[in-house]
């Protein structure tokens, strides 16, 4: 593992462990994050420290100049249409089997999503300055893009664990390995995104809007609540169109 990797995984952990430990020990005195609104304070920081610990890395790391420097390559807004399309195309594809297998119920209406986004950029979007900024690139200089995607699919699964403990958020008491389903064509997804494109800002927008639809179409059990057709359908779509956009890519350079 590189440097670069080691330094950003370690500070990642430590800094999610800090904060989400802190709403850990007061769940588990029965306090949930609705009790006490400070709590929001460490939650909102742990889902933070992969882009946190992104910024650190890469400044020690010498990668980057500075924050201005950082916040550029991650907010890399200039892409063809086309790339903007296929993110949109990759979501619907995400929750849209989800939602004629299971079942689903509109909790807002569509247009609402123009409001979602920007709330989940700061609610899940910011992982990927590192989750798909670092730790992906890095591992596929030594490893096959399939290997290196499935090392970041565990570890990404792994860090998400405390919240299934924590009173109050949306992943408490749903089935975990229900949602590692979700996560394993997500991140190919992100992976397919990040390699063909080269962009973080695309992986950022990926994971922001994939959370705003699942904040307004409520898959019925859950949109990670077990290990059925729905999840397995959709992981298996991401995957096959990922490695189809890189098989497209690779020939064509639709992406460049």
């Amino acid at each position: 593992m590189s440097k670069l990797n080691k330094n950003y995984l370690s500070f990642t952990f430590l800094i999610m462990l800090a904060c989400w430990g802190i709403c850990l020990l007061f769940s588990l005195n029965g306090t949930s994050l609705n009790d006490n609104k400070l709590l929001y304070v460490p939650y909102v920081a742990g889902g933070l420290s992969p882009a946190i610990a992104s910024y650190f890395s890469l400044k020690r790391c010498g990668e980057v100049a500075g924050f201005k420097d950082w916040l550029k390559n991650v907010f890399d807004f200039k892409h063809s249409i086309l790339s903007y399309l296929v993110v949109v195309i990759m979501d619907i594809l995400f929750i849209l089997p989800q939602c004629l297998i299971c079942g689903y119920e509109a909790r807002a209406p569509i247009f609402a999503i123009i409001v979602l986004i920007p709330v989940m950029i700061v609610g899940g979007g910011l992982e990927e300055a590192g989750w798909r900024y670092i730790l992906q690139p890095e591992l596929e200089k030594k490893l096959p893009f399939t290997v290196s995607t499935l090392i970041v699919c565990v570890i990404w699964w792994l860090w998400h664990l405390p919240l299934f403990f924590i009173q109050g958020v949306v992943q408490y008491g749903q089935n975990f390995f229900g949602f590692g389903i979700g996560v394993l064509g997500l991140a190919f997804a992100l992976a397919s995104i990040r390699k063909n494109t080269g962009s973080v800002w695309l992986c950022v927008l990926f994971h922001s809007l994939a959370n705003s639809l699942s904040g307004i179409y409520e898959v019925k059990g859950g949109m990670f609540g077990g290990i059925g057709a729905g999840s397995i359908t959709s992981a298996i779509i991401l995957i096959l169109c990922s490695y189809a956009l890189i098989k497209i890519n690779n020939k064509k350079k639709i992406f460049h």
